[in-house]
């Protein structure tokens, strides 16, 4: 590992302290060395404050040091005014001398404009430090820029056997598979996203209030798919979809696209489920699978491929898929 790998993996640790809360903007770390030595740091803490470069020069007790430092930062700085003004133009103004950048920023605003700006000042850029690590620090919000679409998470829970459900009516109680600590990590995953999506069969039959009660943190946008026109929500608790488009997944995505949506988490029930594993739009899949056997009961949809992790918690097994074709889907940008 040299040196400026060494800094920006310092970099990527600041940056997961500001996970679940920035959103839509990325979780971003910098650090600024001088003479080999770390004398400011600073991650994105929450959307509307202050970005990370921000952060880290404000932390730097001695400015005069600033000249002659380097900053490490994970993600391209911004280079236009929205709710703060550029960090790239906040890095000349301090007087830094050379920038090293993990990943390059690929929305609209920035796209290589920061580092133009940067070395149109006569400072040195380096690009590429740990680029993939740092890409992974921010999924939905590089696959929102890239693929036009947020990134979607399936996940459900379902029998030994199979099932995700016995065969009932809406007046009886659902089949429950997740354990008090997995229904806590399911919230936690809640608070991780910007919306949470359910079919109108799972919102009549389980009447489920889609929050992250389990867990502290910020509640998801509320929505649920409804061709038909059953559902009801006189209070807009619930953003309903699918009653003045297509209904397909391409044209859900596109909606909460169009609503600064950059992550959705689709929980049910396996109809929903199952069009969005045909359809390739998926990212990523948590399966959580108890001990138990319905025997019969309402299918679980069906990922043939093979799981990338497991997690085993008490008597209950998670299992978590990555789509493995989601490079191809980049055509997918702009979803018309």
């Amino acid at each position: 590992m040299n040196i400026d790998e060494r800094f920006m993996y310092r970099a990527i640790q600041l940056a997961k302290n500001g996970k679940g809360n920035t959103s839509p903007n990325p979780i971003v770390g910098a650090v600024i060395v001088h003479d080999g030595t770390i004398i400011g740091e600073g991650y994105h803490r929450r959307c509307g404050e202050g970005h990370a470069e921000v952060n880290a020069v404000a932390s730097v007790t001695n400015r005069s040091l600033l000249k002659d430092s380097t900053i490490y930062v994970t993600l391209e700085p911004c280079s236009h005014y929205g709710r703060t003004p550029p960090c790239a133009e906040l890095i000349i103004d301090s007087g830094i001398r050379r920038v090293v950048i993990g990943s390059p920023d690929p929305s609209d605003k920035v796209n290589g404009r920061g580092i133009n700006m940067l070395r149109k000042a006569g400072i040195d850029v380096t690009t590429g430090i740990l680029e993939r690590e740092c890409r992974k620090l921010n999924p939905a919000f590089m696959t929102c820029h890239t693929l036009g679409r947020p990134l979607v998470t399936l996940k459900w829970a379902q029998s030994a056997d199979g099932y995700i459900d016995r065969k009932r009516t809406a007046e009886d109680t659902p089949s429950i598979f997740s354990t008090p600590v997995t229904a806590a990590l399911s919230h936690r995953l809640r608070t991780l996203n910007d919306a949470i999506m359910v079919g109108s069969g799972t919102m009549l039959y389980d009447r489920p209030s889609l929050t992250a009660r389990l867990w502290p943190g910020h509640n998801p946008l509320r929505v649920t798919t409804d061709r038909s026109g059953v559902i009801h929500s006189p209070d807009n608790k619930f953003t309903i979809l699918g009653r003045e488009d297509d209904g397909s997944t391409a044209s859900y995505l596109k909606a909460l696209h169009d609503k600064g949506i950059t992550s959705v988490l689709v929980e049910g029930g396996a109809r929903l489920l199952q069009s969005f594993i045909d359809s390739g739009m998926w990212d990523t899949a948590r399966v959580e699978v108890a001990p138990t056997a319905l025997g019969d009961g309402v299918k679980a949809p069906l990922l043939c491929i093979r799981p990338t992790e497991s997690l085993t918690v008490g008597n209950n097994c998670i299992y978590y898929y990555d789509n493995p074709d989601k490079q191809s889907l980049k055509t997918t940008k702009n979803i018309k």
